[in-house]
C-alpha cells in the first residue's frame, strides 16, 4: 500500500502512478467493503469521466459503506442526504440566511458541496427536489439568487434507489436517468462474502469508524486529475466509433423497447470504454472494452415496452441481445 506521507510520482501528475494508485482502490475499500468490486471499479470509471452514478440494490448491501470508503481512500470530501418525501431543494443546494448582525443575507451552502454526495433513495422526494440536482449534476454549479456558485471538482453524485417498495416513490423521469453516466446493481452478497461480512462484525468492525478498520488514503484529487488526462488521450478509432453508434442505434430498432439509447448515451458509452481501457492498461479501445461497459452505461438510457415486460424481458437481456448481434469490428 502506498504511504500518503511519501512525496512519490503518484502525486507529481505521473500518469502510470496515477494508474497504480487508483488500481490500488479496490484493495483499500476491500478493508471495509466485501465483494463489491464492480461497484468499485464503477464509481472510479465515473470519476474519470466527470460522470455520475446511479445505484440500485436492496436495503443493507454497503451502498453508503462503498461511497464512505472510496472518500477515505481517495482522500475526499463525502456527504450524505436522505431523500424524503418533505426534502426541500434548498435542503440540498443552500440557501440564504438572514444575518441579524450585518443586516445582509450570506448564502449557508448545502450539502451538494462536496466532493462525493451521497443521494440516498432519491426516488423517495418529489421531482421538484430532484431536479434540484440537474443544475449540480450537469453544469457543477448551484444557482441561489441569479449567482452561480461552483462546486468543488472532482463531483460526483452517487444516488440510490431501492428496487423494492415502489409505494410512495417518484420514479426518475427519463431525461434525469440520462444524466446518470452509469446505472450499477448492487446484488446480495454470495453465500462466502455473507459469511465473511458477519465475521467481520463479530471481530469488531465498525463501519462508522472506517480508520479503525485501516482503510487509509492511497491516492487523492491530483492523481485523479492526472489519470483524467491519460484518459483523454486514450484513442479510438472510427472502426470502434462506429460499434458504438451500431450498438446504440439498434437500440431504437429494437421491438421490445419503446425508448433507444441517445446521441448523449452514445457518446457516454465511448467515454467509459476510453476510461475502462486506460485502466486496464492499454492507449487505445478495443471492442471488449465497450462490452464490458454497455450494461451499465446504457440500461438506464432505454425504455421496455409494457408487454416485453409482462414477458419477462429485461433491459439487460435485450442489450445483451444487441451485443451478440452487432458485427464486432476486426
Amino acid at each position: 500500500m502506498m504511504d500518503p506521507t511519501t512525496d512519490n510520482a503518484a502525486h507529481t501528475g505521473d500518469p502510470a502512478a496515477a494508474r497504480a494508485s487508483l488500481e490500488a482502490l479496490r484493495a483499500e475499500i476491500a478493508k471495509a467493503v466485501v465483494g463489491q468490486d464492480p461497484a468499485v471499479t464503477g464509481l472510479v470509471v465515473a470519476l474519470l469521466c466527470r460522470g455520475h452514478v446511479l445505484f440500485e440494490g436492496v436495503p443493507g448491501v454497503a451502498k453508503t459503506l462503498l461511497v464512505r470508503a472510496l472518500a477515505a481512500a481517495l482522500e475526499l470530501d463525502t456527504k450524505r442526504v436522505q431523500f424524503t418525501p418533505d426534502l426541500m431543494p434548498s435542503d440540498v443546494t443552500g440557501s440564504l440566511v438572514y444575518d441579524a448582525r450585518t443586516a445582509e443575507f450570506s448564502f449557508q451552502p448545502g450539502p451538494v458541496f462536496t466532493n462525493l454526495l451521497l443521494a440516498d433513495e432519491i426516488n423517495r422526494t418529489p421531482p421538484k427536489t430532484q431536479s434540484s440536482l440537474l443544475e449540480a449534476m450537469e453544469e457543477r454549479q448551484v444557482t441561489v439568487d441569479g449567482t452561480p456558485r461552483p462546486l468543488p471538482d472532482p463531483f460526483l453524485v452517487a444516488a440510490t434507489q431501492n428496487p423494492v417498495e415502489y409505494e410512495g416513490t417518484y420514479p426518475l423521469p427519463e431525461a434525469q436517468l440520462d444524466r446518470f453516466l452509469l446505472k450499477l446493481t448492487i446484488p446480495l452478497p454470495s453465500r462466502q462474502d455473507e459469511i465473511d461480512v458477519l465475521t467481520r462484525h463479530a471481530d469488531g468492525f465498525n463501519p462508522r469508524d472506517l480508520r479503525a478498520a485501516g482503510v487509509r488514503p492511497v491516492a487523492n484529487a491530483a492523481d485523479l486529475e492526472a489519470a483524467r488526462r491519460a484518459v483523454a488521450t486514450t484513442t479510438i478509432s472510427p472502426d470502434i466509433t462506429a460499434y458504438v453508434v451500431d450498438i446504440c442505434r439498434a437500440t431504437r430498432e429494437s421491438p421490445s423497447l419503446t425508448l433507444g439509447v441517445s446521441p448523449r448515451g452514445a457518446t457516454a458509452l465511448m467515454a467509459t470504454a476510453r476510461a475502462w481501457a486506460w485502466l486496464t492498461g492499454r492507449d487505445y479501445v478495443i471492442p471488449d472494452d465497450v462490452k464490458a461497459l454497455a450494461l451499465p452505461t446504457l440500461r438506464h438510457r432505454v425504455q421496455l415496452r409494457p408487454e416485453a415486460e409482462m414477458e419477462g424481458v429485461t433491459t439487460d437481456s435485450v442489450i445483451n441481445a444487441i451485443l451478440a448481434h452487432v458485427p464486432v469490428p476486426r
